[in-house]
């Protein structure tokens, strides 16, 4: 696995582009806590979308609710698909 990810997201008619590495998630899921887990969110997006499309992206974030949608869709695609089994 390379240590940078990128993503395409297609939000209505937009498509944002985020290009992630494992430092920029743990960030920020070192970042969040019980009390402060939107910000972090809104920190993850806003750093690691490509430069030109931040200003487009950035007005999207003023609800709560899609900041989370956005950055736990972001964070699924991310992912590796593993299969983990409890016995």
């Amino acid at each position: 696995m390379t240590d940078k990810r990128e993503i395409t997201l297609e939000v209505g008619d937009k498509e944002f582009t985020f290009e992630l590495t494992p430092q920029d998630v743990t960030k920020y899921f070192n970042a969040v806590t019980q009390a402060n887990k939107v910000a972090p969110a809104n920190n993850l997006l806003v750093t690691t979308v490509k430069q030109e499309e931040r200003a487009t992206l950035k007005p999207m974030l003023g609800n709560p609710v899609f900041v989370m949608q956005l950055a736990g869709a972001l964070l699924e695609e991310y992912s590796p698909d593993v299969e983990i089994t409890v016995k």
